[in-house]
């Protein structure tokens, strides 16, 4: 192992292994605290972030922060690795190549073409180098596009998760909620329930539900219950109207074992789902959730960063082009992330890696009521991705989402985000929104009513 030292202010640093070095460059945050490998002062984050600088990006291909031998990430990782994709920048250190994506050499066709050849340490790495802005400049270079039954990704678009949670799963309350965030605009990206009850009859009945409502009204949008991907392996041999197969994921294999699943779960899974055929425009039907923290607080971090393992998690999903990846950035608490710097961070750091590692990536800007953040910060970090050119964000009614008590953004944040950036939404599923009277020339039309067609969803799901 090459010689993790160097000298700052007159001080020398050593670190033992590079998942130190790694860890001690990242910016702080409390759930390497929590895990006791957090950099000790910030002489010392700077020297690991010098150490991090200099070392050949081909180092994270020799060097493994989880063993290859008991992880499958691991050799996902490694072993799915596009060397012809890497050899544009094999030559260049992390602090070079943090320098060369900020040029205009990176452009959106060369990061596309590179983003095979690039693995979640390297990238994470490289985040790590970088401040606030630099993390939105590359960003919003980047491109991912994939399709269902509408189109996310493309440019001067941003799209939108409908979340209408109910604490009973109410039928009438979930299609309220849907009447209310399909009046600003939202829900093209997908309708998605997180159930309250995650049994596989109650999710059949959610997804019956939610795919009549889709027919009755001919809306171009897909839909997903996020049960356990288990359940949706048994409820797709059921028979019942699956469009997105959701699981949470996380970057190592002891991690993804207490979510409850593995690389041939998923495999089967993505076989299955795919075989439905049930899209219009595209075939990408797989849905990620991720979290920075996910790792350390089921005891399966290895010693490895949070972040680092986030990206870890990239690598997973990429596996199976899914439509939409998303970091729930705030959720798990602040023993991850404490306060509204960290969660900003925190967003701001995921969707980068997530682009850079070719995924679609969305971000739920959310915070727990514990944690030393407000909605300001969320007005900030939404903003903030907006700009970047995040692929999709997810909105509750109120901004609070009463279900699984925690706050996120609301329906008419995302209405806020289109008019102040010019943003749309996907085309298919704008172009339903025109063809009902609720926008006009891609702006919503100010005091409307809901369309009769809209009025009478809250009688139909009773």
């Amino acid at each position: 192992m090459r010689h993790l030292r160097t000298t700052i202010g007159g001080e020398r640093f050593t670190f033992d292994s590079l998942n130190q070095v790694m860890a001690c460059a990242t910016p702080l945050r409390s759930g390497d605290q929590l895990a006791g490998i957090a950099a000790e002062s910030a002489a010392q984050r700077v020297a690991a972030q010098a150490v991090l600088a200099d070392l050949p990006l081909t180092h994270f291909l020799t060097e493994a922060l989880v063993p290859y031998e008991s992880d499958e990430v691991t050799r996902l990782i490694l072993d799915s690795h596009d060397t012809a994709a890497f050899a544009p920048v094999q030559h260049m250190t992390t602090g070079q190549f943090r320098d060369w994506l900020l040029s205009e050499e990176a452009t959106t066709e060369v990061l596309a073409a590179l983003a095979p050849g690039l693995t979640p340490e390297m990238v994470a790495a490289t985040s790590k180098l970088m401040r606030n802005r630099d993390l939105i400049a590359v960003a919003r270079k980047i491109r991912v596009t994939t399709a269902f039954r509408n189109t996310q990704g493309l440019p001067g678009r941003i799209g939108s998760r409908l979340q209408p949670n109910h604490p009973s799963d109410d039928m009438q309350g979930i299609a309220a909620s849907i009447v209310d965030g399909l009046m600003y605009g939202v829900g093209d990206a997908v309708i998605g329930i997180n159930p309250a009850t995650d049994s596989i009859p109650n999710a059949i009945a959610l997804m019956e539900m939610l795919d009549e409502i889709r027919l009755s009204y001919d809306m171009p949008v897909q839909s997903c219950i996020l049960t356990h991907v288990t359940n949706a392996i048994e409820i797709m041999d059921r028979g019942a109207p699956v469009d997105l197969v959701f699981q949470s994921i996380a970057g190592t294999q002891a991690a993804n074992t207490g979510f409850g699943v593995d690389l041939a779960v998923l495999d089967e899974a993505h076989e299955a789902a795919r075989a439905l055929d049930r899209g219009t425009v595209g075939d990408n039907v797989m849905y990620f959730e991720t979290g920075q923290g996910a790792a350390l607080s089921a005891d399966a971090h290895h010693g490895v960063d949070q972040q680092t393992l986030e990206v870890r998690a990239y690598a997973v999903a990429r596996r199976y082009r899914p439509l939409l990846v998303n970091t729930v950035v705030g959720f798990i608490g602040p023993e991850y992330l404490y306060d509204g710097k960290q969660i900003i961070r925190a967003g701001l750091e995921d969707h980068f890696c997530g682009k850079m590692l070719g995924l679609p990536m969305g971000v739920d800007v959310c915070y727990t009521n514990h944690a030393e953040a407000d909605q300001d910060d969320m007005d900030v970090l939404m903003t903030l991705l907006a700009d970047a050119g995040a692929t999709f964000l997810i909105a509750v009614p109120g901004a609070d989402d009463i279900m699984l008590n925690y706050q996120s953004l609301a329906y008419h944040d995302i209405a806020y985000l289109r008019e102040s950036f010019g943003l749309r939404a996907a085309p298919e599923f704008e172009a339903w929104l025109e063809g009902i009277g609720l926008i006009d020339g891609g702006r919503l039309v100010e005091g409307n009513a809901p369309p009769k067609a809209l009025a009478k969803m809250t009688g139909d799901a009773a």
